[in-house]
Order: C-alpha cells, then sequence, then structure tokens
C-alpha cells in the first residue's frame, strides 16, 4: 500500500525522469530497447492526469487531515485533464472542503461542476444534491434547500445517516412554514432510518421535544 501511495504521489515526476531517460537511450542506442521506458513514462504521465492523488485525498478526508487532503487538491493543476467519474468526485471533494472552511460560495460553485459532470454512480448523485440543499439551507434559502434535499431523498442516499440528515433538514423547514403535517411526516422518516452518529441522535431528541407539541 506504501508503494502505491508513494507510485501515486511522485509518479509525475518519476514519469518525466523514465520519458528523458527513454528518449537519451533511444537516441544513443536504439528505440526497440527504449520502448519499455517509454511505455512505462508514458503509463505514469498519462495515470498522473487522468487520476491525478484523488485516492490519497479520500484517504486523508477519512483520517480526518483536511489540511492534508486541501494540499493534495492543490497539487491537481488541471482537473478537467481528469477522467470524468474522478473529475466530478474532485470537484465534490473541493465542496465539501470549502464547506469546511465555511466558503459557501466557493462550495456551491463546486458541487454545481460535479452535478454538471456527472456522476459515477446512482447514490453518489443522491450526495451531490444532499449537499446543494445543504449549503443553500445554511444560506438561508429555504425554497432552494427543500427543493435539493427532496430531490436528493429522491434519489436515494448511500446509508442511514445522510438519509436521516437530509429528512431532519426538510422537517425543520416544513416547520419554517408551519406545514406541521409534512414535518412530522420527515421527523417519523428521519427516526425510521435509526442513525447512530451522535449529531444527528442528539438533532432528533431535540426536534422531539417540539414535534410533540404541534397540532394535526
Amino acid at each position: 500500500m506504501k508503494a502505491l501511495n508513494f507510485f501515486i504521489l511522485y509518479r509525475l515526476p518519476i514519469g518525466i525522469v523514465l520519458l528523458i531517460g527513454g528518449l537519451a537511450l533511444g537516441f544513443s542506442v536504439g528505440w526497440w530497447e527504449a520502448t519499455i521506458v517509454l511505455v512505462l513514462a508514458v503509463i505514469c504521465l498519462v495515470t498522473h492526469f487522468l487520476f491525478g492523488p484523488m485516492r490519497l485525498v479520500q484517504e486523508a478526508v477519512e483520517a480526518g487531515n483536511v489540511e492534508h487532503a486541501m494540499a493534495l487538491m492543490n497539487k491537481i493543476a488541471f482537473p478537467k485533464l481528469l477522467y470524468k467519474p474522478i473529475r466530478s468526485v474532485y470537484y465534490f471533494m473541493q465542496s465539501n472542503l470549502a464547506m469546511y472552511d465555511q466558503d459557501l460560495d466557493k462550495a456551491e460553485a463546486n458541487i454545481r461542476q460535479s452535478i454538471k459532470t456527472g456522476s459515477p454512480m446512482k447514490e453518489y448523485e443522491g450526495m451531490q444534491y444532499f449537499q446543494l440543499g445543504t449549503i443553500a439551507y445554511q444560506k438561508n434559502d429555504l425554497k432552494t434547500a427543500d427543493q435539493n434535499l427532496k430531490k436528493a431523498v429522491r434519489m436515494g442516499l448511500p446509508d442511514k445517516e445522510n438519509s436521516a440528515a437530509a429528512l431532519l433538514t426538510l422537517a425543520s423547514i416544513a416547520m419554517s412554514r408551519r406545514d406541521f403535517k409534512s414535518a412530522k411526516d420527515f421527523f417519523r422518516r428521519a427516526k425510521a432510518q435509526k442513525p447512530t452518529t451522535a449529531q444527528i441522535v442528539n438533532q432528533i431528541k431535540e426536534m422531539d421535544k417540539y414535534i410533540s407539541r404541534m397540532p394535526g
């Protein structure tokens, strides 16, 4: 695993060195002898620009090392050269990191780019709209938040934690509109997900106090 991570991190300079070495070998000895070196150089360079260090970015985020994830993302000079599904993930991760910095405008711009690029899988598409809805909610644009969160729920989300979070936000929006029937329905569906994340569990406990007093 460490060898693979080393290759991902340094394949651009490795590719350049191999390319120079292959060309030197071709001119000095022969192109047949240089073929393997040149092929390896092309593999390094092409995979660098097509895939970038996204695997390492994901590992850094999962480990909670956001600063390292940001540093790795900044190494991607030409995101439009990334393979399309990887490019979509790139913009999604940029949006996540921007939200971490509370830069909601940048977060929204990047998630829209991710949606425009396309989704590698159906559940991931739901997460894109969940992200867009969450950003709108934080911007107090409740109409846009409601539309995108409902779309995310319809498309499907990858796990019960995200599903519960989306439904709780929809319940909160419905409460602000005094649509008590919808608020209760969304809240019931959120509880049915049986989330285990402490933050979501606490949100359910707090909202339960208000839901129980609602008419309808």
